[in-house]
């Protein structure tokens, strides 16, 4: 069993209780969002809130970091208070679908690193079923939930495997959101693509896209475009 906390340049992660530990795919969105620029962010399903301090690093951000399982919210609290930016930060135990209800359309981003599993088995454990898989968010009820919250000019911003990334962007259109920018990730030259972090706007605009590959393929040699994405987060960078 590996350590109950992940530490970073900046701020630690304790993750006793999450559903889910630290794992790439969230490092890699919170690295590559376009936060810089934000004043009022959603963190949907913050985990142990690992993204949300990500965007606080990275920006002057008010975020309120969403979460619907209880000891996932509890433990994301004790690590945004830990942190620098506990002020800015917001953490509550509710559902996006729960916010989208209860909240004016004054988000400029949501970014996300969903439930994706749609066709394989649930998990027997239902809270790292109801992460994992999109029984508690949808691809839909995503979307809904951003055409509410999001002010004009808001973006979308999330990561997901490959076949269920591009059956994404298909969905999004319907509900008026294009993929503006676009980086595939490989985690070997020699492998396809696994995950596609996306970027959505209502206007449509020529697309930026690009890819990353995570490693060389040798025992811990990453790549450099890899390490100069997540250089101001990852102690050995």
């Amino acid at each position: 069993m590996g350590n109950n906390w992940f530490d970073f340049k900046q701020f630690r992660i304790v993750q006793e209780k999450s559903a889910f530990r630290v794992g790439t795919d969230g490092v890699l969105l919170g690295a590559w969002a376009s936060f810089e620029k934000r004043k009022q962010i959603v963190d949907a399903g913050t985990g142990t809130g690992l993204i949300a301090l990500m965007a606080a690093q990275r920006s002057g951000a008010i975020i309120r970091a969403i979460e619907p399982d209880q000891s996932s919210a509890e433990e994301a609290r004790i690590n945004v208070k830990a942190s620098p930016w506990s002020g800015r930060i917001v953490v509550k135990n509710i559902s996006l679908q729960e916010l989208a209800e209860s909240s004016e359309p004054v988000y400029d981003m949501i970014v996300s690193n969903p439930p994706f599993f749609t066709d394989s088995l649930p998990n027997r454990d239902q809270r790292l079923s109801a992460a994992r898989h999109n029984i508690t968010l949808s691809q839909n009820d995503l979307l809904e939930s951003a055409d509410r919250l999001l002010a004009p000019g808001g973006v979308l911003s999330l990561i997901l495997p490959w076949e269920e990334g591009n059956v994404f962007i298909a969905s999004a259109s319907g509900y008026g959101f294009y993929c503006n920018r676009l980086t595939r990730v490989k985690p070997l030259p020699s492998l396809p693509a696994h995950r596609i972090m996306m970027e959505f706007s209502r206007v449509q605009v020529p697309l930026q896209s690009d890819w990353l590959i995570i490693s060389s393929g040798e025992r811990n040699h990453f790549t450099a475009e890899y390490r100069a994405l997540t250089k101001d987060f990852y102690l050995q960078f």
